[in-house]
């Protein structure tokens, strides 16, 4: 005969899991409010078109997520995508650029459109 109700080990791991979700929910909103917010960029360098991609005649959109220190240079960034040939002249040209001071890191989201 099947039993009715769950295992109690079962519905233990449910209720913490959902205790989990609600309790943490807040922060993980915060958390993205902040990455939306662009900061101000003082000075940008534009990025050189790759000869391998003018020979090919590539073109397109790098997108990459940069997390920007308080004082306003690029501290690490992430491709999120683009033409594997574009993707170095991106982000060397990004690691050149300033941004305005703040006082917390931030994310920003930076489009690159490569055009001959």
């Amino acid at each position: 005969m099947r039993k009715l109700f769950p295992r109690p080990f079962s519905m233990a791991a449910f209720l913490a899991f959902s205790l989990g979700v609600f309790a943490l929910a807040p922060r993980f909103a915060s958390a993205q409010e902040q990455s939306e917010a662009s900061r101000k960029i003082v000075s940008k360098v534009a990025p050189p078109y790759p000869d391998l991609a003018r020979t090919m005649r590539i073109r397109g959109t790098v997108r990459v997520i940069v997390v920007v220190e308080p004082s306003g240079k690029a501290k690490l960034t992430q491709v999120v995508g683009g033409n594997p040939v574009l993707v170095k002249a991106a982000v060397d040209a990004i690691y050149k650029w300033k941004w305005a001071p703040a006082s917390q890191e931030t994310k920003e989201l930076i489009q690159l459109d490569f055009h001959p």
